[in-house]
């Protein structure tokens, strides 16, 4: 498929799946302040006034140019990167005080994720004010179900082209003191509208631009990886368009950043990572980057940790494998015949690949190229991956492991990871996808 042909597929993928409540493409910022507006007569900003000024004023002219009120008559500043729970509690003070008929999110996926957040601890406080309440899958639907309360309408700006936070139901928040990051997924949370201008990432540092577009890459490979039979023919036309575009535009997006096609494409590209999130959600590169929290970004763990985890899931999804290979063979980065490769072979082929595209990007390959990376992640990444909270990541890995196995099998990926070594991963074939 051409590149054209490819961001035609995008877009009316992403048409049918979000319709008339998302706006996305190039030069569509003014279109918040319609979106608001379908939202209520007032709504509370949460932005970043230094880091987006100029983007800020649009949107504030557009939210009055709709007879939008802002509320507090000044925008409350967003939360920082990786959610901390401080920050989600600031933002629901700001909730409770001006009780908005609204809530304007602008940002990446750390300050969509904080206001998605803070929304449920302002609605339902009666029920539950702490966040460990709703941490894990469904709960915060349940208090919603219990109390008969409703969430503030969000609207969520999105800033960067990484998450997708803006599409979906999942929001990180982290510990700081812990330096562990916990996972809430529920469909109460997804943003009610929301609003991407691709343009507006143009003024993203480079480091950001890729770190972004592997979280996206990430978003869509797990899955695919993930993705049970029975939907398989949707998600692999989500994944494989989302993958193509982004293994595209980020080399291009990194090198000249004004490049509105290559920032089209990146943008379109996480988007579909949002997307097929919705439909089988992320796994083990996931699951082991929330203990990197406070040495990496998430994309670039996640990133990182998918090349090993290609070789671990290899044997029990080789079609998939294979088709992923096809795109970085097909961008010069594998040079096998990968029909005739099968198991941990063809995995460590493709994770090959992968590291290759990494390179070309000047993307790290190994945990140890982290900056005060030691062993001590290691045990924190198994320690958090026997948490009953994130259980949902364990059980949905494509070559599922118990939390009695995680030593076993995740301790070897995550050795691999620090040291560039394939052979170390031992592999594990006996369940079927």
């Amino acid at each position: 498929m051409d590149k054209n042909q490819l961001k035609k597929e995008a877009y009316e993928l992403i048409r049918g799946f979000k319709g008339e409540s998302y706006s996305f493409g190039l030069d569509v910022l003014d279109s918040v302040g319609q979106h608001a507006a379908k939202c209520g007569k007032s709504a509370l900003v949460i932005a970043n006034t230094k880091l987006h000024e100029q983007n800020i004023n649009r949107i504030l002219n557009s939210l009055k140019k709709y007879q939008v009120t802002i509320t507090g008559g000044k925008v409350f500043p967003n939360a920082k990167p990786n959610t901390p729970r401080e920050d989600v509690y600031r933002l629901e003070s700001y909730i409770l005080h001006f009780k908005p008929d609204c809530i304007v999110v602008v940002g990446g996926g750390s300050s969509i994720d904080a206001a998605k957040i803070a929304n449920v601890l302002a609605s339902l406080g009666v029920y539950s004010p702490e966040i460990d309440t709703y941490l894990g899958a469904g709960l915060i639907t349940e208090g919603l179900k219990q109390t008969g309360k409703k969430l503030y309408p969000l609207v969520a700006v999105e800033m960067a082209a990484s998450s997708g936070s803006h599409l979906t139901r999942y929001a990180v928040v982290t510990d700081p003191v812990a330096g562990q990051k916990k996972l809430i997924v529920d469909d109460a949370i997804i943003p009610d509208r929301a609003v991407f201008d691709y343009t507006v990432t143009t003024t993203a540092p480079i480091e950001l631009t890729i770190d972004g577009a592997m979280d996206g890459l990430s978003h869509c490979l797990e899955s695919f990886y993930g993705v049970s039979q029975d939907k398989m023919e949707s998600l692999q036309r989500i994944s494989l368009t989302g993958l193509e575009l982004i293994l595209d535009y980020t080399k291009k997006a990194s090198e000249n950043p004004n490049d509105l096609e290559a920032r089209e494409g990146l943008g379109l590209g996480t988007d579909l990572g949002g997307y097929a999130i919705m439909i089988c959600g992320t796994n083990g590169a996931h699951l082991s980057s929330y203990s990197l929290v406070d040495i990496s970004s998430h994309g670039r763990a996640c990133g990182i940790m998918n090349i090993y985890y290609t070789v671990f899931f290899a044997s029990n999804i080789e079609d998939k494998v294979r088709l992923f290979g096809n795109l970085l063979k097909k961008r010069g980065f594998i040079s096998s015949d990968l029909t005739q490769l099968y198991g941990k072979d063809l995995g460590v082929e493709v994770a090959g690949g992968l590291t290759q595209f990494y390179k070309s990007i000047h993307f790290p390959t190994k945990l140890s190229e982290l900056p005060g990376f030691n062993d001590q992640y290691i045990e924190r990444a198994l320690q958090a991956a026997k948490d009953p909270q994130l259980e949902m990541k364990l059980k949905s890995l494509p070559v599922q492991i118990n939390a009695s196995e995680v030593d076993e099998y995740m301790r070897p990926i995550l050795e691999a990871a620090k040291t560039g070594d394939f052979d170390l991963i031992k592999m594990k074939t006996l369940v079927n996808e």
